[in-house]
């Protein structure tokens, strides 16, 4: 319970923010407050960590040490020794399109914990949507930062409470409510033009899901961290796989990649399965249907929300017999 004094200068949104902090298991003020600052001036936060902001410089040496904890690994699998890198902390799962439209489309409120097999990170795993028709379209920051950004700049989907509100309270010039119909014209849109779908968790933000962010390669830093060796991003659980038979090695699904995982092959498109991340872009700028998305085990179980929302409820159910 906040001091009645300070309670009548503190906005709704960060009242609301505080009782889901206050409510969490072993909350740490470091967190609140890294939260509040992270939510209240992303715009500040992003420019800095991209080093496109003024003053980047000043914190290159904290970058460069941030980027020293954040070990790479082909492994998908979470961290065995128990150390928290950046990456572990504020880290984003590619959603295909099917997947992404399910996640803004959901009636009920969701509470599925400890996605360690679906989120392979030391923390924020959880999927915990109060109010999830509560949308709000936020100005990305990513882009906003970049001297010349892909357009629009509108395509950060903010979804459910507190978070939602947070950003709609504190941002009003920079974001707005929309509802789930007008949300899912954003995904589609966006991936139209050939950008990736990320759920993004984090630590500061209550340990868990807070937003799908639509990114491109030349804007978003957390795709060019992961490129250069900095692991934030985790597959969709999916691959991309080449029919041989259709493919005429056009290259038109090349310049679409954002992770560099396609190349042409003794005239016939190949991906690297190191590189591929799922998303599913490439499969629908193939003009010839070449290419299609495939489970693929070893990189993870797909963030589909109805079948994560089955399994949880399968598990609760008692044995009977």
């Amino acid at each position: 319970m906040l001091p009645r004094w300070v309670d009548r200068f503190i906005r709704p949104s960060t009242r609301a923010f505080f009782k889901e902090w206050r409510n969490s298991p072993n909350p740490s003020i470091l967190e609140f407050v890294h939260g509040y600052l992270y939510g209240r001036w992303p715009y500040l936060y992003i420019g800095l960590g991209t080093g496109e902001h003024p003053f980047a410089w000043l914190f290159q040496p904290f970058l460069a040490r941030v980027e020293s904890l954040a070990r790479v690994s082909s492994s998908y699998s979470p961290l065995k020794n128990g150390d928290v890198t950046f990456a572990d902390t504020y880290h984003g799962k590619v959603v295909p399109h099917e997947e992404a439209t399910k996640l803004v489309s959901v009636q009920q409120e969701i509470r599925v914990t400890d996605l360690e097999r679906v989120i392979p990170f030391a923390r924020a795993r959880d999927i915990i949507l109060k109010n999830p028709d509560h949308i709000t379209l936020l100005r990305c920051p990513c882009r906003a930062s970049r001297e010349k950004p892909c357009e629009p700049l509108d395509v950060c989907l903010i979804i459910g409470e507190p978070f939602a509100g947070f950003m709609l309270e504190h941002h009003p010039e920079k974001a707005r409510r929309i509802t789930q119909a007008e949300a899912l014209v954003v995904l589609r849109e966006e991936h139209e033009r050939g950008h990736v779908h990320h759920a993004f968790f984090k630590d500061a933000m209550l340990n868990r899901f807070y937003a799908i962010c639509n990114c491109c390669s030349c804007c978003c830093g957390a795709l060019q961290a992961h490129r250069h060796g900095t692991p934030m991003l985790a597959s969709s659980g999916y691959i991309s796989r080449v029919a041989e038979q259709l493919c005429i090695g056009c290259g038109t699904c090349i310049e679409f990649c954002q992770f560099g995982a396609l190349v042409i092959v003794n005239g016939k498109n190949h991906v690297d399965s190191s590189r591929c991340m799922g998303c599913g872009v490439c499969s629908g700028k193939c003009p010839h249907e070449a290419l299609a998305l495939s489970l693929e085990p070893s990189r993870g179980i797909p963030l589909d929300i109805h079948a994560l929302m089955e399994s949880s409820l399968s598990a609760k159910q008692p044995v009977s017999g």
